[in-house]
């Protein structure tokens, strides 16, 4: 694992005693819309995922750079940062790593924290050379407690979730110790509960409520693509943020979990 260097004390609002808010959403590289109708929506993501106000967002989609869009929506402010360091609130660590290589730039997966960063690693997890795919690694202490948060966006095809879930499983059981706190978060593409029922035979859980939970398609929500599993946490809620400011943002709508520490 790569030693990150250790941040400095955190200027965001202090979180709830006790209490662990994790956020995850794919936030479609930060751009809406087709043709002349295309729009820039990272300004506007910005200010969602500080409302958010999750001790720890797990994003995908991420752009590092893309040369043709820059200049594209050079009008709309193309940040003169990378999407990660933009979206992250005032006292929170940014990581981000690569997933897939494009002519014109790259994108992957991040995490913002509000708690200190220790190490972060990242494994390929491509399955064929269509779909470039990666899963995020990031060492948080928690309290003088290390926790392991791992973000994922798995392939479209449902063989290739099938392995990628099972090499998931794989570097769980290789870099993370057994009695670890642990959080595995993303967007799983899975429309069925094959994945959920994998993971929880491998202790873990996502919180289960009474109302169904949506996430995907944002304007009509009619499946839950996005899921925060977690192992050595209680789960105690999932929330979804609804409205017209979410939609318009990104296909995806954030999921919201809260875990007791």
């Amino acid at each position: 694992m790569t030693t990150a260097h250790p941040a400095a004390a955190s200027t965001a609002a202090d979180p709830a005693p006790g209490l662990l808010r994790v956020a995850t959403y794919n936030i479609h590289k930060g751009v809406q819309g087709m043709g002349p109708v295309r729009r820039l929506e990272i300004h506007n993501l910005g200010h969602a995922v500080e409302q958010l106000d999750a001790d720890i967002i797990c994003l995908q989609e991420v752009r590092r750079i893309n040369g043709r869009e820059a200049v594209r929506l050079a009008r709309q402010r193309w940040p003169d940062v990378p999407q990660a360091d933009y979206l992250a609130p005032e006292g929170y660590q940014a990581v981000y790593r690569t997933n897939a290589f494009t002519r014109h730039g790259e994108h992957g997966n991040a995490l913002l924290s509000r708690w200190p960063v220790v190490g972060v690693q990242h494994e390929d997890m491509s399955d064929h050379w269509l779909e470039q795919r990666g899963l995020l690694h990031v060492e948080l202490d928690v309290l003088g407690r290390h926790m392991h948060v791992i973000v994922v966006h798995l392939g479209l095809v449902p063989g290739s979730r099938a392995r990628q879930v099972e090499q998931l499983k794989h570097f769980i059981r290789r870099e993370v110790p057994p009695a670890a706190p642990l959080i595995v978060a993303g967007d799983f593409n899975d429309w069925g509960p094959q994945i959920k029922h994998t993971l929880a035979r491998n202790r873990l859980l996502e919180f289960e409520g009474a109302q169904r939970v949506t996430t995907y398609p944002s304007r009509l929500p009619m499946v839950q693509l996005d899921h925060i599993y977690a192992r050595h946490l209680q789960p105690t809620g999932l929330q979804v943020p609804r409205g017209r400011i979410w939609w318009r943002m990104s296909d995806h709508l954030p999921l919201i979990a809260e875990f007791r520490l």
